[in-house]
């Protein structure tokens, strides 16, 4: 559930889950395929339910005092955070369990010499078998990387500056800002050429500006990690020392020219629609035509900025830093985006950084690490071989049965609605009806026949990768809009919404328990997956979501008194937000955090509706002694159970659009009736807000 600007995979803005006509449904599952029935100790019948493990609950605790407590304590208790970790939760466990799956997928990829060459199982077998070669990656050291260094050492002047900030591009490696082709947010059926900020190695421009403790002992910390880095890729102590000052001084005039994380959530602001020659004009030297050549976009007549004061200041500081110190930069940038593909030295001394940011007491096994690596740039081609194994046509079926009841009770929620007009109701009606759902896997397959792989180096497959994705994204523009296109790889743990296309997208890899099981009785699902699928839902409508229209097309189309009225009721729901606190002094970010706690809010409340039409004619029978109303609200208390470092939880307030665990159960449902009365909870209960400070939206 993510708000991001991305770089890589689909180059899309899209709203994640984590960390939407017409409605059908088909007949519910029997009592039969969800419940047995064992005896009580009071000699008793009790129905035991399927996929909501009752054990996890701390009966001691009171549901109307601290719900997530009360849902998830047990569990909390007897699942400590791994060494290797900087949280523990559901996601975390789903993703282990995809990764066994996908492990073995890879291993015997990787021990297929056999494979057709060209194939994709060929590609994924040698990525990974190169990727785990760890005595060839220690003896080539930073051989591999010659090229590319020796492009930077060659340069002499602005012009070849410009030139290697083109290939950086190509290279993804994080230097001074990212360009990307992605839909027009306001033309959604033509690409263009955006430009975003970028250039930080720090998580957020903050840690750079910040003068508490914290934000300096992780400047400290960082300074380490350059220092040695350099070290490690050939300076003596002094010229390591001195460059490692230069990329923080150049990366601080670059953070205080960013726009913070709160700013870039105005999709307006971000809109700077200028021609080539105007920006030419105003970022004189950054060497844009250059850049647009080079990257076979030359027939671009337009851009569009993020944020024209950064891309201003970036331009100065390509003029006026001496041209030693921006090849520093750009050294230090390309060789840390190589971390992976270097000997285990420079893979510690970057682990030794991130323990500072993430609390983490060791590093991951490199399997799991290069599982995600390989993931990440093969991510189609190892889906296809992923979805083989792990998602079926009946879990793709039922999961299309809920998105069309929660898309129904969406509807319903949109008109009795109280505080909207009928013209901004239509409109809404309008985007809800024009949503694309996808479920699963793309119905289209990537292409990578002009991608080579080979066994002889994780570096250069690691540098072919990034170029090909980089080829394959500006290669769209010009071209109709691909909208059979997916923003996340199939064994993804996650869930989008992309407002440019006006969809929601299931990968396969959330299509599991917690989240989803097909044994497990209806209030569970919707609890879950009901609730997830509600949330991506309300990202359409959410206070990103809902400038954009039914097109995809960022475009006003509120009346100004229900703009107003939307504001108002979002405000309270960000003044909520403010004043959670999950360690001494540090508090949620309502702002940042709006969108996400917005969709969690009316995900939850429109998946309770569509569970209670499901219900509509049916005995309410008691599971685990459990009524429905009480396993939906358990089902989704489940989904966020997590324990998590305080170092983490500090980054998260700062970086993360997603309100900690704790808040994202017991936020949205302090607001709910449904729940008091599921739990009979009394009005002054700490799970109950009074009435008069009660936030509904949707």
């Amino acid at each position: 559930m993510k708000k991001q600007k991305s770089l890589t995979l689909a180059m899309v803005a899209a709203t994640g889950l984590a960390m939407a006509s017409c409605a059908t449904s088909t007949p519910p599952a029997t009592t039969d395929t969800t419940a047995t029935t064992t005896t009580a100790p009071a000699g008793e019948a009790m129905v035991k339910g399927v996929g909501l493990d009752v054990a996890n609950l701390d009966k001691t605790a009171d549901p109307c005092q601290d719900f997530f407590q009360y849902a998830s304590g047990n569990w909390l208790k007897n699942n400590p955070i791994p060494a290797a970790e900087s949280r523990w939760g559901s996601f975390n466990e789903l993703a282990d369990k995809n990764n066994a799956v996908m492990r073995q997928i890879l291993d015997e990829a990787a021990a297929n010499t056999s494979a057709v060459k060209g194939s994709n199982e060929q590609k994924v077998g040698d990525y990974y078998y190169t990727a785990m070669d760890s005595m060839a990656i220690e003896k080539a050291g930073i051989t591999p990387l010659k090229p590319e260094l020796d492009r930077i050492a060659a340069v002499k002047d602005l012009k070849g500056l410009q030139a290697l900030l083109a290939r950086h591009q190509m290279l993804r490696t994080g230097a001074f800002f990212g360009a990307y082709v992605g839909q027009d947010d306001k033309i959604s059926t033509q690409y263009a050429v955006s430009l975003y900020q970028g250039g930080l190695s720090l998580p957020d421009r903050d840690y750079y500006l910040k003068d508490d403790a914290r934000s300096k002992a992780i400047r400290t910390a960082y300074q380490t990690y350059l220092t040695n880095t350099f070290k490690l890729a050939g300076d003596n102590e002094a010229a390591a020392a001195k460059n490692a000052a230069t990329v923080m001084r150049i990366e601080t005039r670059l953070a205080k020219a960013s726009k913070a994380r709160v700013e870039l959530r105005d999709p307006y602001a971000n809109y700077n629609k200028m021609t080539v020659a105007e920006a030419g004009k105003q970022f004189p030297n950054l060497g844009l035509p250059t850049l647009l050549a080079t990257s076979k976009l030359g027939a671009a007549k337009e851009v569009i900025v993020g944020q024209p004061t950064f891309f201003k200041e970036a331009s100065t500081l390509m003029k006026d830093s001496p041209l030693a110190d921006l090849k520093t930069y750009m050294r230090w940038h390309f060789v840390t985006s190589m971390t992976s593909a270097l000997p285990k030295s420079f893979v510690a001394e970057s682990f030794r950084f991130n323990q500072v940011l993430s609390g983490a007491k060791q590093q991951q096994p490199r399997w799991k690490r290069m599982l995600r690596a390989t993931d990440g740039a093969l991510g189609e081609a190892f889906g296809q071989l992923y979805v083989d194994k792990a998602f079926t046509p009946e879990a793709k079926a039922k999961a299309l049965e809920m998105v069309n009841n929660l898309r129904a009770a969406f509807s319903e929620h949109i008109q009795k609605n109280t505080w909207m007009s009928a013209t901004t109701k239509a409109e809404a009606q309008k985007k809800l009806d024009a949503f694309t759902v996808k479920i699963g896997y793309p119905d289209q397959w990537k292409d990578y026949s002009a991608l080579t792989i080979s066994r002889d180096s994780y570096a250069q497959n690691v540098i072919n990768t990034r170029i090909w994705g980089f080829n394959d994204n500006v290669g769209k523009f010009g071209k109709p809009i691909d909208r059979k296109e997916w923003g996340m790889t199939p064994p993804t743990v996650n869930a989008y919404y992309n407002p440019s296309m006006n969809e929601i997208v299931f990968p396969a890899g959330i299509m599991q328990p917690p989240f989803f099981d097909p044994k497990a009785d209806d209030a569970v699902n919707y609890g879950g997956m009901g609730a997830v699928i509600g949330h991506e839902l309300t990202h359409g409508f959410d206070d990103q979501g809902r400038q954009y229209d039914a097109e995809g097309n960022l475009r006003d189309w509120w009346t100004k008194e229900d703009a107003e009225k939307f504001e108002a009721r979002a405000a309270i729901v960000g003044a909520q937000y403010n004043a959670f606190s999950p360690l001494d002094s540090v508090f949620v970010n309502g702002k940042l955090t709006m969108g996400e706690n917005l969709a969690d809010l009316g995900g939850l409340s429109i998946a309770y509706t569509a569970l209670q039409k499901q219900l509509e004619g049916k005995p309410k029978t008691k599971i685990d002694d459990l009524t429905p109303e009480q396993r939906f609200f358990l089902a989704w208390a489940q989904i966020w159970r997590t324990n998590a470092r305080p170092e983490y939880l500090r980054q998260q307030v700062m970086t993360d659009p997603h309100s900690p665990a704790q808040f994202r159960t017991n936020g949205p449902l302090q607001n709910m009736p449904q729940f008091f009365e599921a739990f009979g909870c009394k009005d002054d209960a700490k799970m109950v807000r009074a009435e008069t400070k009660r936030a509904i939206i949707w």
